[in-house]
């Protein structure tokens, strides 16, 4: 099981650093097996480029260490309460993606401008407030803003995509960059266009 968690994961990472959604050592990725109870997580301070299946670390919903050779992600106390808190998640991407990340910089959410905003992410993306890296906190304030929705901008910080699988969580965090880099160049092309609470309500089966 936990081979298998560290293959699938490792899969989506590299996917998300050859779109450009992580960088360097940014970001963070984990996949968590209920039945099981090990969440699979991304190593901290190792480059993705030359991220193995075998640097893969496990953890278990306190953040004790099961296997692998280093540390978890800084970020761990985030994902663990998520999971804690939201029984309908099993992957989490937390990404410092340029234009997402921009408008968490600016404390800017984005409003519904594309129709798939509605079915990918849930409606608009809200920011979460700031909270120090690597706490519970970060967690906890984006628990806040996740309420129907799948994303959130971490205020000063970067993204925070969740699914029930780590396929729906990669898809909503390149869609998040994608929509992000279009509302940009719309705001500088001038008035912005936004889809009424009617529309969304209608695509929403509301």
């Amino acid at each position: 099981m936990k081979n298998e968690l560290k293959e699938k994961l490792l899969h989506v990472t590299k996917k998300c650093y050859e779109k450009k959604l992580l960088t360097g050592i940014s970001g963070n990725v984990s996949c968590f097996d209920r039945t099981s109870g090990i969440i699979a997580i991304t190593p901290s301070s190792l480059p993705y480029d030359e991220m193995e299946a075998a640097d893969i670390v496990c953890i278990d919903i306190e953040g004790n260490i099961l296997s692998g050779p280093g540390r978890p992600s800084s970020e761990w106390p985030m994902h663990t309460l998520v999971y804690k808190e939201r029984p309908d998640i099993s992957a989490q991407i937390h990404t410092h993606s340029t234009y997402a990340t921009a408008f968490a910089v600016n404390n800017l959410g984005i409003p519904v401008v594309l129709i798939e905003m509605v079915p990918v992410l849930g409606g608009d993306v809200l920011v979460a407030e700031f909270a120090l890296p690597g706490s519970a906190q970060v967690g906890q304030n984006a628990l806040k803003v996740l309420k129907e929705r799948s994303v959130c901008l971490l205020a000063n910080h970067g993204v925070l995509a969740v699914g029930e699988s780590l396929e729906q969580a990669y898809l909503r965090a390149a869609c998040v960059e994608e929509v992000s880099k279009v509302y940009s160049i719309a705001l500088n092309n001038g008035s912005v266009n936004i889809l009424s609470d009617e529309i969304v309500s209608l695509m929403k089966g509301k």
